[in-house]
């Protein structure tokens, strides 16, 4: 009879010789990344340490560590923020227009790639992507100068709205219509564009699921309601709370473009109000850097709790989550 000997156990490599083995391994795919890396650490988290300013009474000259303490505990400029007469305006503009986006705009581009896929003759579907992804790729400057002509007073936008019973005038200029023209050119502008992602969840769905649907009597608007969304209803979760996680800020490019003297008390929102206050161009005062530096960082940490708190409710009633 054979014996069998028992060899002891190969010793588990360290940390260290996996890291080698890795990147010996895969050295190719590391440098590849290693401009994104680069980016990121310095435009990304090297600035961070700029935050400080927050916390101070910045003067430039002095530099961020040889200026002065804001006060003891550093929270003048936040404690100047949450009690300024702008505060509670600048908060309900950038919560509401927000809100107005998530009913009105995110869920065109999940309609528009359902009727995107029950178009079967493939040059015809191209032919409307193409034409629906044009207005992303245009500038946002060029966008919104087409905005400003299309509803000013002799404006074709404006003599469409006249033709079915509207007034003619500037619609630039009513503050009642900022939100209106704000959504409605954003749709337009992003409508294709973020519908890829949903045709490309769309595209994985097993079509046998279909066929039995079909077989088992299911019309169009039952194997949407049963397939098609369940289908996609991950991806939907996903950008859903990472739109949320955005409630508290909004692209600060736009609103300058599109505001007036006129529309400024429901135009401007938080971001929009760090860009003046931070040039002290439009609302000028002391220690504006420091200032605006404090209203950022109290943007993003709000972003973050509401980022958790949708991400919390996700997990507890579906299957999908970003962590």
């Amino acid at each position: 009879m054979n014996e069998i000997s028992i060899g002891s156990p190969k010793k588990k490599a360290s940390l260290g010789t996996r890291i080698k083995d890795e990147l010996r391994r895969n050295y190719m795919l590391y440098l590849f990344a290693l401009p994104v890396i680069a980016y990121f650490i310095i435009f990304c988290y090297l600035p961070m340490f700029g935050l400080v300013i927050a916390f101070k009474n910045y003067v430039p000259v002095r530099g961020v560590w040889g200026s002065q303490w804001a006060d003891m505990f550093g929270f003048y400029h936040f404690y100047n923020f949450l009690t300024s007469d702008l505060f509670l305006s600048v908060v309900k503009n950038t919560v509401l227009r927000n809100i107005y986006v998530l009913i009105f705009e995110f869920p065109v581009p999940i309609i528009f790639a359902l009727m995107l896929n029950e178009i079967k003759n493939l040059k015809y579907k191209k032919v409307i992507q193409t034409v629906t992804y044009l207005p992303h790729f245009i500038s946002l400057v060029v966008i919104c100068g087409m905005v400003n002509r299309f509803f000013r007073s002799d404006g074709i936008l404006t003599s469409l709205i006249v033709m079915f019973g509207g007034e003619r005038m500037n619609y630039m200029i009513e503050p009642g219509w900022f939100n209106i023209i704000y959504i409605g050119s954003g749709i337009w502008q992003t409508v294709g564009w973020s519908s890829i992602i949903y045709v490309s969840a769309l595209s994985s769905i097993d079509q046998e699921l279909y066929e039995a649907a079909v077989i088992d009597g299911a019309g169009k608007w039952k194997q949407t309601i049963h397939i098609t969304l369940p289908g996609i209803a991950s991806t939907i979760i996903i950008l859903l709370i990472m739109r949320i996680g955005r409630l508290f800020s909004s692209g600060y490019e736009k609103v300058l473009l599109l505001q007036t003297p006129q529309t400024a008390s429901v135009a401007r929102v938080i971001s929009s109000y760090v860009y003046e206050v931070g040039l002290g161009a439009t609302i000028p005062v002391p220690n504006a850097l420091s200032l605006s530096t404090a209203v950022g960082i109290f943007s993003s940490l709000v972003n973050i709790l509401m980022l958790f708190l949708a991400n919390t409710v996700s997990r507890k009633f579906s299957e999908a989550s970003l962590f």
